[in-house]
């Protein structure tokens, strides 16, 4: 918990670049500026990389479920970019992506999402996620 306060409230030197982990987790960076999502978007549009939107809200129970599930799906699909908007820090980047239930995870290919899980469904992610990786390393 204190770290994900710290994180927050710009306790660590990630926090303060607008961008941070989760949890201490590398593996899941969660975005608090629309300017520095807007670029690591943009960068990801040129790879084939599946990338995982986790769209939050620190209020929300099942979010707080699907945290430690999500940061457990970073550490194994490690080919895959996974990446965490709080609806409530980033509103114009959540109606950007039509969110309107948390959670909402989205994944996205070369900028276009190519699947959606909408509630704390960890099996449907884990499949969907598998699915379009495959389809990654077969293109």
């Amino acid at each position: 918990m204190g770290s994900i306060l710290s994180a927050l409230y710009g306790g660590g030197a990630a926090a303060t670049d607008e961008q941070s982990e989760i949890d201490g987790h590398p593996a899941v960076t969660a975005f608090h500026s629309s300017n520095r999502w807007q670029l690591h978007f943009n960068s990801m549009k040129e790879s084939p990389q599946l990338m995982v939107i986790d769209f939050a809200a620190s209020w929300c129970g099942p979010c707080k479920f699907m945290e430690p599930e999500l940061i457990a799906m970073a550490h194994k699909y490690t080919d895959v970019s996974f990446a965490k908007i709080d609806v409530d820090e980033l509103p114009s980047v959540s109606q950007e992506f039509g969110v309107q239930a948390m959670p909402t995870f989205v994944l996205v290919k070369r900028g276009k999402e190519v699947d959606r899980v909408v509630g704390a469904k960890k099996d449907e992610l884990i499949k969907k996620i598998v699915k379009n990786r495959a389809i990654q390393s077969a293109s």
